[in-house]
């Protein structure tokens, strides 16, 4: 695919690849056969692929070189040549051309981002999901925190145990929240929840509200019933007020393949981090440094430190071009970089506008 806009993709450290017409052109394809297959590529099958005319024995000297270069190397004493995480950074910034999505591509997306009798949340998880599906990846979408005042706030019963909790800022968004409360919990304690919360909104944040109301409760507990007090504590916390909300979906397909122990156990820790707050930060700085998409091979974007896992991450900017969050696949090394990128580049435009 051929890049039509020289401004849709930026990477940290853009560099010509910098190999001789030989080394570009096997080094192409022995990541391209990764990525496609997982599986090495020998000599004689690259000498069949290649339009160089090249000899089977001038691709193993040129295979060698690039060994002893870092980019490639064999799993097995007879077998081909895979790429390393080096190689295929190489590839990424200096070989792989990228294009536009296909009009037909790009309402698919726009019809699974619209917001029509949907919440913001439902909808930024819908993106999530679709990222996930269209990369045979995890999806990420991170939308930190709404700097709008509240409009109201309404506890609604779904069942024992089981409350709805409404949240309205001001700019019209709404998010839902499903909490446990205690067996048996009378209707009229979520009436006087949301009415206690609702009388000390008056142009608030979130944040504001949950300090306010936390001192005001510490002082005055004896005036609230026990239950509604609960109902108001469970209600505010399940919002984070420093942060934000990361949406991670399709992290099965991190899973798909793993044999090893070690690796198996890497995935793991991957889906612990992804629920940190620290991992939400990051995701924004990385954002916010760049103008563009921007790949991350291994351990070199700081968040993960291990080796075998990508990140393709964009900012979703609005209108005056401040970051209102970040849009993001995560997955193995192997992702189809020359689908994904153009994607996760018209995904974060969509929801930049979405949540401007």
């Amino acid at each position: 695919m051929m890049r039509s806009d020289p401004s849709f993709f930026r990477m940290p450290n853009s560099f010509a690849s910098g190999l001789g017409e030989r080394e570009a052109a096997i080094l192409r394809e022995i990541v391209e056969e990764y990525v496609e297959t997982g599986e090495p590529i020998g000599s004689r099958t690259l000498a069949q692929r290649l339009k160089l005319s090249l000899s089977p024995a001038t691709i193993r000297n040129v295979m060698a070189d690039l060994g002893r270069a870092g980019l490639l190397f064999s799993p097995h004493v007879s077998a081909g040549r895979l790429p390393t995480e080096k190689g295929v950074k190489l590839f990424v910034e200096g070989l792989l051309q990228f294009g536009t999505l296909s009009d037909e591509d790009r309402a698919s997306i726009d019809s699974r981002l619209e917001i029509h009798g949907r919440s913001y949340q439902e909808t930024l998880a819908e993106a999530s999901s679709m990222l996930s599906g269209l990369s045979s990846a995890a999806g990420l979408v991170l939308a930190p925190k709404s700097d709008a005042t509240l409009k109201h706030i309404e506890f609604v019963a779904l069942g024992p145990g089981r409350v709805l909790v409404v949240l309205v800022s001001s700019d019209g968004q709404v998010e839902n929240r499903i909490i446990e409360t205690p067996a048996g919990l009378p209707h009229s304690a979520l009436v006087e929840a949301g009415n206690y919360l609702n009388a000390h909104l008056g142009d608030l944040t979130l944040g504001t509200l949950k300090e306010r109301v936390s001192k005001e409760m510490d002082v005055n507990r004896h005036e609230l019933d026990a239950l509604t007090a609960s109902v108001i504590e469970s209600g505010l916390a399940t919002w984070d007020a420093d942060g934000g909300t990361l949406f991670v979906r399709g992290q099965g397909k991190l899973l798909a393949d793993i044999t090893e122990i070690e690796r198996l156990t890497t995935i793991r820790m991957l889906f612990d981090h992804l629920e940190t707050q620290e991992t939400m930060l990051q995701l924004l700085q990385l954002a916010d440094a760049s103008e563009g998409v921007r790949i991350y091979i291994g351990s070199e974007s700081g968040m993960f430190g291990m080796s075998g896992v990508s990140m393709i991450v964009a900012p979703a900017r609005n209108e005056a071009q401040k970051i209102v969050g970040a849009i993001g696949v995560i997955g193995p090394t192997r992702l189809n970089y020359g689908r994904i990128v153009p994607v996760v580049d018209y995904t974060a435009r969509m929801v930049g506008r979405l949540l401007g």
